[in-house]
């Protein structure tokens, strides 16, 4: 469906990333429901729109990075069980909440809808999808309208871990070989864990065969020299690594808490929920195991406006909200390239990175709208096509010489909210730890057997200490208490194997009860260290 000359491109980039979260020795760690209500908010309804495209014939391009938690948390046996006994939880409750609401018509027609929605994600992810989400993403990577692009290992912020190199070089390696290890070839791209961006990984990005980075806008604006089209055309650095910038206004479009979409009073209220809302001794068995309230994802209301007051939420109103805004994001890109590409060599490309748990869990509607403006601009035929940074790269090989700024996608735009008074004690633990992990590999190169195991699982226990979501939580005080304890967790386990090794006295059961919890990356090779 294509009629009008392209004068530029849209790259929707949406990064799907979780920390690894696994309690085999306890199911009730409240922790272990992000992953289930990223599954059925998030990721399949992206994965159902996406297929409602391909069966409609819509043609499409967007990326997304699978990080290698979210990866390795998606694979496990044990919280695929889990998420379907959380579903089968929720049904339950649903259940119990059409036979409450049939005193008001408009309450239990949601409860229907919700009972339906969680009854649907239950089939779906065990008769269609086999509880193998990866190759349902994977099958539209090989169709040609999805490029998954990889991520850190276990997301470390680069920009502080650089310090030792090494621990840089570890988490570009493994989140190489663990993108390989599902998808059976080379990443072309990584997303930056926060786009975190600093010009020592470069040499370690050229080394594991990485084309392309995601960075942050002023990434790109502040790079030596400035580049003459802004975030509108890629860099390459003078390592050779690819860099693409997050475009400003189409960011706030869908970002931002003043003109953001998300606010529309017609979508779902994400802070109202019958977690908190219901009788309590009623609502007591489908909310925390010690009694806490928490959201259970079935929520009755609309954003309504700024008042406390809030309507009942209408689905077809917030579908009527999304087609409209889906329109509007149209019509700006529409303007946005037109002004642009007269002064520009190549077509002007606007690049979208957005985290993927946004559409869906965050902003409930986001799924939809995406399906909407996808078929919008393949109906439509605008000046512009959608378009994956790699096969934007295929395009139009040249680009300018530039060294991109360190930056990243944080608050203020650099380093503060992974380094700050409430969470800067844990880098000299994660430094000292690293050091000791470089230790180890020139101390005992290439073991095997029991010492063998015992390293892979210390830089296991790095990786995972490194996370910077501990720090995130921290400086955003939420679940404050499990972040802490995940970092001294790791870091603990590692100083203790650190010493068992050294002193040649492993514990055999210490390490097969953290392997155990810590399964990630089980093809690690400690020598990465090297």
């Amino acid at each position: 469906m294509r009629n009008k000359e392209i004068k530029g491109y849209v790259s929707f980039i949406l990064h799907a990333h979780l920390p690894f979260i696994h309690h085999p020795e306890n199911p009730d760690y409240l922790e272990e429901e992000w992953l289930f209500e990223a599954i059925s908010e998030t990721y399949i309804p992206l994965l159902s729109n996406f297929k409602k495209l391909e069966e409609e014939n819509v043609g499409f391009q967007v990326t997304m990075s699978l990080t290698p938690p979210l990866l390795s948390m998606l694979d496990n046996k044990l919280l695929q069980k889990r998420y379907i006994h959380y579903l089968k939880k929720r049904i339950e409750l649903c259940k119990k909440e059409v036979k409450r609401t049939t005193y008001d018509e408009r309450l239990n027609s949601l409860s229907h809808y919700y009972l339906n929605r969680y009854s649907s994600d239950l089939h779906v992810y065990k008769e269609v999808y086999n509880c193998n989400l990866i190759d349902a993403f994977k099958h539209f990577q090989d169709i040609g309208v999805l490029e998954i692009i990889t991520c850190g290992a276990t997301h470390g912020y680069f920009p502080i871990l650089y310090v030792n190199e090494k621990t840089i070089k570890a988490q570009i390696a493994v989140g190489v070989e663990t993108y390989k290890r599902y998808f059976g070839k080379q990443p072309r791209g990584i997303w930056l864990p926060e786009c975190g961006y600093v010009p020592e990984a470069d040499k370690y990005l050229k080394e594991f065969g990485i084309e392309y980075i995601i960075t942050e806008s002023h990434g790109i604006l502040y790079a030596n020299p400035i580049p003459v089209y802004g975030t509108f055309a890629p860099i390459c650095s003078p390592e050779g690594v690819i860099a693409f910038g997050r475009d400003i206004e189409s960011s706030k479009q869908v970002w931002s808490s003043v003109i953001g979409y998300p606010g529309d009073p017609n979508y779902r209220e994400f802070y109202r929920d019958i977690g908190y809302d219901a009788d309590y001794e009623y609502i007591k068995p489908y909310i925390a195991s010690n009694g806490v309230r928490v959201n259970t994802g079935i929520k009755y209301h609309r954003i309504t406006g700024d008042n406390e007051s809030k309507d009942y939420y209408n689905v077809q109103w917030a579908n009527d909200s999304a087609e409209k805004h889906a329109g509007h994001f149209l019509d700006s890109r529409v303007e946005q390239i037109s002004n642009l590409s007269g002064a520009m060599e190549a077509p002007p490309i606007v690049l979208c990175p957005y985290d993927a748990e946004l559409y869906g869990h965050w902003w409930y509607e986001g799924p939809y709208w995406l399906y909407i403006l996808f078929k919008k601009i393949y109906y439509d035929a605008p000046n512009f096509e959608l378009i994956t940074p790699g096969s934007y790269i295929d395009k139009y090989p040249n680009m300018q010489v530039s060294s991109p700024c360190i930056s990243s996608w944080g608050a203020n735009g650099y380093s503060e909210v992974w380094l700050n008074e409430s969470n800067d004690y844990v880098h000299r633990h994660l430094h000292d730890a690293g050091d000791k992990m470089v230790e180890l590999c020139h101390l005992f190169p290439n073991s095997k057997g029991l010492r063998k195991k015992a390293l892979d699982q210390c830089a296991r226990e790095l990786l995972l200490a490194q996370s910077s979501d501990w720090l995130f939580i921290i400086t955003n005080n939420t679940m404050v208490d499990y972040a802490k304890k995940r970092i001294k967790d790791h870091i603990g386990r590692f100083t203790k194997l650190y010493t068992q090794i050294k002193e040649d006295n492993i514990d055999p059961e210490f390490l097969k009860d953290i392997s155990k919890k810590d399964c990630v990356f089980p093809d690690i090779d400690y020598m990465i260290y090297y």
